[in-house]
């Protein structure tokens, strides 16, 4: 088991896979452990789940609320807090949202599912969001995360914004994952954003960041993507000039 103290830590330097802790603050005596094999495993196997969500089986609001409560410990912009969260349940609701969500972007998901090249992996991905966007009025619960305001239409607006709530987006798939569910962002519906407003009594100061389709999972054997070297994409001190 490899752990590492909270705080300033360091490797051992012996060729071992264990962490000497340095505490961070003098008197400091007591620091949280963790597990890294498990947090690298969390990780690195929180995948986007569509062809495996359990239609069949409910997801309770207890759940739900714990991952939620999880998830507003992620960082916002000034410590704002202006997130809010939309659960759907009521399935007339679901088949509404399922309904824009074909008209958004359904053409365009069937066409790029069929003209993907067979078993590659960008293929397999078309192909299960073809099937997400087919079978979404299926889903127990939909999950639409919000936060109050608009994006301006500059980039530093734009990151502002979404990056305060994206950030517990990611904490909310992690909390859902650890508990033997899973889902998705999906972002299509905002093409019909004003439609979707309209339909769960959404106000017009609140953006929506995208919809997540929760549900438990059929197995929880997720395994890491494939992803190129980190080297080939990660710049010293100028675009493009490699740090390795």
């Amino acid at each position: 088991m490899r752990s590492r103290r909270a705080g300033a830590a360091h490797p051992t330097g012996d060729g071992t896979s264990g962490w000497v802790a340095v505490n961070a603050r003098a008197g400091q005596t007591d620091a949280v452990q963790f597990d890294l094999d498990q947090v690298d495993a969390l990780l690195s196997t929180t995948r986007a789940v569509r062809k495996r969500l359990d239609f069949d089986k409910p997801v309770p609001d207890d759940v739900l609320l714990e991952c939620l409560q999880l998830a507003v410990q992620a960082p916002t912009g000034s410590n704002r807090q202006s997130w809010r969260w939309l659960v759907v349940r009521d399935q007339a609701k679901k088949d509404a949202l399922a309904d824009l969500y074909l008209r958004a972007g359904g053409d365009y998901l069937r066409t790029a599912a069929q003209e993907a090249e067979a078993g590659s992996q960008t293929g397999r991905v078309l192909d299960s969001a073809n099937f997400l966007a087919q079978n979404m009025a299926r889903v127990p619960v939909l999950v639409i995360p919000m936060i109050i305001g608009r994006v301006d239409g500059t980039t530093n607006g734009a990151a502002g914004l979404m990056g305060s709530i994206l950030p517990a987006v990611w904490s909310f798939q992690l909390a859902l994952r650890s508990r033997g569910l899973g889902t998705c962002l999906t972002t299509l519906h905002l093409r019909l954003e004003e439609e979707a407003a309209e339909l769960l009594g959404i106000p017009p100061h609140m953006s929506q960041a995208g919809l997540l389709p929760v549900a438990y999972t059929k197995g929880t054997d997720f395994k890491p993507a494939g992803r190129p070297p980190v080297q080939e994409i990660t710049y010293l001190d100028t675009y493009k000039n490699p740090i390795a």
